[in-house]
């Protein structure tokens, strides 16, 4: 048919929905990704060659296997899943690989879905290649687009279309990336190389399209301290019950001079439950993704200004404090999966220093996500003590 025209494929997404393709001034618009515009990333920039490596601890006998093997999978085209537990040491496995592209004049990014973590990311990758230039790229911060090292947000990938000779994508599993066609499609288009995706919680299906040719899955089960994931414990009961157990526990933490995260599922619980919180116990305050500065925030908590952090998902992946006890207020709300409550589980006993701390889960009653997860941590405990009782065999 000579009027026969074909069907619209948005560039930058690659949305062929017709109920998500409107007509502006008599052109066609893709309406998922209408915020994905603006600068773009100049190709033609070039790597310094040189990435030394500055840290002050060696990286275990794991941590350094599967650095090597990230490094030769990456010279024969292979893309990689990493799969380790929280506080394994994800970013350290990767800065081989990131060493050696660098050296090659390769471009490097590093994904990750939230913008708190990515500041967090761009501090610690820069006093690790203190002599590189490492950038952060969020919501807000995009002035600069181009480093030896970019750290961006997902939602910035549509800025380097077939950029990245070598794409790092931390929390796959973590909202907003996971289950978003349109992010997934960005991630896909801005590699230009082959890419590495880490998370400590990977979907059967995940798992599944890595084991095939061209693909390979590393597991890594034990921290880098090589002590056991926190199993946490479990509250039920009323309201009165909850709050009651949860200002006791608060001030047996306190008291020993322990940094607490209280995780809540909303934004408006976040301020509430601070402001409760504070008729009972001074240094506290609440972080959010509506709140102005949460970074600076973060930092005063762990140079000690703030005793305890009321806090939503934000908190939930990618930050380190040490001898940081974990509470998670309703915790049987429908917003946290079991994937969620082990990440969260997780900022417990993350510094060699202070490998231990509790957590705990508050509830009306538990349900299979707060199982699933206990379930989980176990298992990966079993892995690691397996492990170690073949390494004292030896």
């Amino acid at each position: 048919m000579e009027n026969e025209q074909k069907p619209f494929k948005c560039p930058i997404c690659g949305n062929k929905d017709s109920n998500s393709i409107g007509i502006l001034n008599g052109k066609k618009y893709c309406r998922l990704c209408i915020s994905f515009r603006g600068d773009v990333a100049n190709s033609r920039v070039s790597i310094s060659k040189e990435a030394p490596i500055n840290l002050s601890y060696e990286l275990s006998e794991e941590q350094k296997e599967l650095s090597e093997r990230l490094i030769n999978n990456y010279k024969n085209g292979i893309d990689s899943l990493v799969f380790a537990v929280c506080g394994s040491g994800k970013t350290e496995i990767c800065l081989g690989i990131i060493k050696y592209a660098i050296q090659n004049g390769l471009k490097v990014g590093f994904a990750v879905p939230r913008k708190s973590v990515c500041y967090e990311l761009k501090c610690r990758l820069q006093k690790i290649f203190s002599k590189n230039s490492v950038i952060a790229v969020f919501g807000g911060s995009h002035r600069i687009l181009t480093g030896d090292i970019v750290c961006l947000t997902t939602h910035q990938l549509f800025r380097y279309k077939k950029y990245f000779d070598l794409l790092i994508m931390d929390e796959i599993d973590a909202f907003p990336f996971k289950g978003n066609k349109v992010l997934r499609h960005l991630f896909v288009n801005s590699v230009k190389g082959h890419y590495v995706l880490l998370t400590a919680t990977p979907s059967k299906e995940l798992i599944a399209a890595f084991n095939k040719p061209g693909k390979d899955v590393m597991r890594l089960p034990a921290r880098f301290h090589r002590h056991p994931l926190p199993v946490p414990q479990v509250i039920t009961g009323g309201a009165f019950k909850l709050y009651y157990k949860m200002i006791i526990s608060i001030r047996r933490f306190l008291k020993n001079n322990k940094p607490v995260f209280i995780f809540v599922p909303t934004i408006d619980e976040s301020r509430k439950l601070s402001l409760f919180l504070k008729l009972f116990f001074r240094g506290g305050t609440y972080v959010n993704s509506k709140r102005p500065n949460n970074n600076v925030v973060i930092d005063d908590f762990r140079n000690g200004k703030y005793r305890f952090l009321v806090t939503t998902a934000v908190l939930e992946r990618g930050v380190t404090v040490k001898d940081l006890q974990v509470l998670v207020f309703h915790a049987d709300n429908s917003i946290y999966d079991a994937a969620s409550l082990i990440q969260i589980a997780g900022r417990a006993g993350r510094r060699k220093e202070a490998p231990e701390g509790e957590v705990i889960f508050f509830a009306k009653r538990s349900n299979d996500q707060i199982q699933g997860a206990i379930e989980d941590i176990n298992a990966n405990n079993k892995i690691l003590q397996d492990m170690l009782q073949k390494n004292r065999d030896r």
